[in-house]
C-alpha cells in the first residue's frame, strides 16, 4: 500500500518535516532500508545507521537532530517505536480473506455466523457455534459445538476449539493452537490402573489475547480455565486445567503451568519456566528463564533458579559458583591439616601424662 508522508502524519497525529509528498511503500530497519521505506530511530547507538540509511522517511524523537540524516522527510514522535508499529498497520495491513464460506468448508446449519465472517477451505464449524463479526477462520480450523467466538478474531490453520469454549473479541490464535482439550487428570484405581477424571468444565479466552503456534490451553475439570484480557502467549506453551491467568500477562515459549495455579496481572513468565499445580504467582511478578517455581510468589518479586530464589540471592549464588571447586579443594586441604594437628596434639597430651 502506498501512502504519503503527509497522509501518514495525519493518520498518526504526528508533526512532520521535509517533503510531505514522499510516498511510503514499505517498512524496514535502518540498515536494510530501501528507497520508499519508512524506518524509526530510538536509541543513540543506532545513530551511525540512521546517518547511512537509504530510507525515504523516518520516525524520530521530537528532539533528535537531523544533521547528516539523509531522510527526505521526518515524522516526530514521543515514542518512535510505538508510532512505527502503528504505521506498519497502515502501510502493510494484515491480509484478510474476503468474507464468505469456502465451498469445501463444513458449517452446521445451526451455527450462527455474522455476515462478514470468512471461513477457509475444509474448516469445520459445529452445531450451535456462534462466530462474531469480522472474524477470519483460515483453512483447516475445527470449531466444535457450542463454541462462542467474538468479533474480529483471527483463527489460523490447524486451530482447534473444543466444545463450549469461549473467545472474546480480537483474539488471535496462531497455527496449531488447541483450546479446550481435556486436562491431564487421573486417579489410580485399586488394581493400579489410571482412571480418567472427567473434564467437564470449559475455557474462557478474554478480549485481545494472542496465543502462539502449537500452544495448548486445557479445559477445566470443573469450572473454567481463564486467560485474562490482553495476555500474550508465545509458542509451545502449556496451560493446564483450571489455571487462571490475569490480565496483560506474558508467557514466553515452553512455559508450563500446572493445574489450578493462578498467574497474576502483568506477570511475566520467561522461557521454559515451570509452575507446578496449585501455585499462586502474584501481580507483576517476573520469573527468569528456566526457573523452577516451588512455592507461591508474592506480588512484585523477581525470581530465578531451581528451586526459585529472589533474583538478588540467585545472582549472589552464581557469582560465587565458579569459585566453588577451588573452595572445595582448599577445604579438603584444611581438613587434612586439621587431622594432622589433632594427631600431633594427641601425641603431646599422651607424652605429658607419662
Amino acid at each position: 500500500m502506498k501512502i504519503t508522508v503527509r497522509q501518514l502524519a495525519d493518520r498518526l497525529g504526528l508533526d512532520f518535516e521535509g517533503d510531505g509528498s514522499v510516498e511510503i511503500t514499505g517498512v524496514s530497519s535502518l540498515d536494510k532500508a530501501e528507497p520508499g521505506d519508512l524506518v524509526f530511530y530510538a536509541q543513540a547507538k543506532w545513530r551511525p545507521q540512521l546517518e547511512g540509511t537509504r530510507a525515504a522517511a523516518g520516525i524520530l524523537p521530537v528532539d533528535e537532530s537531523r544533521d547528516r540524516v539523509p531522510l527526505r522527510a521526518v515524522l516526530r514522535a514521543e515514542n518512535p517505536h510505538l508510532a512505527f508499529i502503528r504505521a506498519i498497520d497502515l502501510i502493510v495491513p494484515a491480509r484478510r480473506p474476503a468474507p464468505g464460506i469456502h465451498p469445501t468448508a463444513c458449517v452446521s446449519p445451526t451455527a450462527r455466523l455474522a455476515g462478514d465472517v470468512s471461513v477457509g477451505a475444509m474448516s469445520f464449524i459445529g452445531d450451535g457455534a456462534d462466530i462474531g463479526p469480522g472474524t477470519v477462520i483460515f483453512p483447516l480450523v475445527s470449531i466444535y459445538e457450542g463454541v462462542r467466538v467474538g468479533a474480529a478474531c483471527r483463527l489460523h490453520s490447524g486451530v482447534s476449539l473444543r466444545e463450549d469454549v469461549r473467545l472474546g473479541d480480537r483474539v488471535i490464535l496462531h497455527n496449531g493452537v488447541q483450546i479446550g482439550g481435556d486436562g491431564f487428570g487421573y486417579i489410580k484405581g485399586p488394581d493400579g490402573t489410571h482412571l480418567k477424571i472427567p473434564q467437564v468444565g470449559t475455557v474462557v479466552i478474554e478480549d485481545d489475547v494472542e496465543i502462539g503456534a502449537n500452544s495448548t490451553v486445557d479445559r477445566a475439570a470443573l469450572g473454567t480455565t481463564v486467560i485474562g484480557r490482553g495476555t500474550k502467549i508465545d509458542n509451545l506453551v502449556t496451560v493446564a486445567h483450571n489455571v487462571e491467568v490475569g490480565e496483560n500477562a506474558i508467557l514466553v515459549a515452553q512455559v508450563g503451568i500446572g493445574g489450578s495455579s493462578k498467574i497474576g496481572r502483568g506477570a511475566i513468565l520467561s522461557g521454559q519456566v515451570g509452575i507446578p499445580d496449585h501455585i499462586e504467582v502474584g501481580d507483576g511478578v517476573i520469573v527468569a528463564a528456566k526457573t523452577g517455581v516451588t512455592k507461591n510468589i508474592p506480588a512484585g518479586q523477581m525470581v530465578a533458579g531451581i528451586p526459585h530464589l529472589d533474583i538478588r540471592d540467585w545472582r549472589k549464588l552464581w557469582a560465587v559458583a565458579p569459585q566453588l571447586y577451588d573452595i572445595v579443594k582448599d577445604f579438603k586441604k584444611v581438613k587434612v591439616r586439621v587431622a594432622e594437628l589433632e594427631a600431633e596434639l594427641a601425641h603431646l597430651r599422651a607424652d605429658s601424662t607419662r
